[in-house]
């Protein structure tokens, strides 16, 4: 995986990120308890799949509600046609674009929603995500959210694995997993679960990048939605 620069992610530099948090509170030490056991019994996840920083962005966007086998399918058909660029998705019919990435399901939808992106990327950063990557994290957010067909786990997919922004990713899993270990209850929403990581962690891409990658194969592990096996979970015993 490729995305912009970031520091070597090992067990050394984040034994150091927890050596240097200076918060003391609960909601620290469990989250960090809950990522060593994750670490340990998985190992690093080196997420998230690409070749460069866009193409990371069309992934985030075309996996919703997806496999992402079926993401990589799609993806392989713009790369087959040598249009894996914002310049090519802009200048495409979004009719032949939908047929291009068709395996990813919704494509009509997803379809618009790439363009709606590439229009922004195009209009406000010359095409480059590289000049994306420049404003901070809170205003960056908001310009992503402001795109027709982006929500906050994708805009915070993007920011993470594209851009290196420190914004922690929340999916199904990670509210699975934490509700099945009674640290939250079903009236928790997304914000406030992605406080609870960003307050309790270092702002860290790094830690944000390895830690929701973590929670993502611990959920198709052992804690699916209907099928799960805690005993065999290296998170039973919190």
């Amino acid at each position: 995986m490729t995305g912009m620069p970031k520091p070597e992610c090992d067990r050394h530099f984040l034994k150091e990120l927890e050596a240097g948090c200076r918060s003391s509170a609960p909601g620290t030490e469990m989250l960090f308890r809950i990522f060593w056991r994750l670490y340990d019994s998985f190992g690093p996840q080196h997420w998230w799949p690409g070749d460069s920083p866009f193409e990371i962005a069309v992934g985030a966007i075309l996996t919703q509600n997806t496999a992402w086998k079926n993401v990589e399918k799609a993806i392989s058909n713009l790369k087959a046609r040598g249009c894996l660029s914002p310049e090519a998705i802009w200048e495409m019919p979004v009719q032949v674009l939908a047929d291009v990435i068709k395996p990813a399901g919704y494509f009509n939808v997803k379809a618009r929603r790439l363009r709606n992106f590439v229009k922004v990327l195009i209009e406000d950063f010359q095409g480059d995500m590289g000049l994306m990557a420049r404003p901070g994290t809170e205003e960056l957010r908001e310009v992503l959210l402001g795109i027709n067909g982006i929500g906050p786990e994708t805009a915070d997919s993007i920011l993470l694995y594209a851009l290196g922004k420190p914004s922690f990713v929340i999916d199904a899993y990670t509210f699975r997993i934490l509700e099945r270990h009674d640290l939250i209850d079903g009236s928790w929403d997304y914000a406030m679960l992605q406080a609870f990581f960003m307050d309790n962690l270092p702002s860290e891409p790094c830690l944000y990048n390895e830690y929701h990658a973590l929670l993502v194969m611990a959920g198709k592990t052992f804690c699916k939605p209907r099928k799960y096996a805690c005993s065999e979970c290296p998170l039973t015993g919190l």
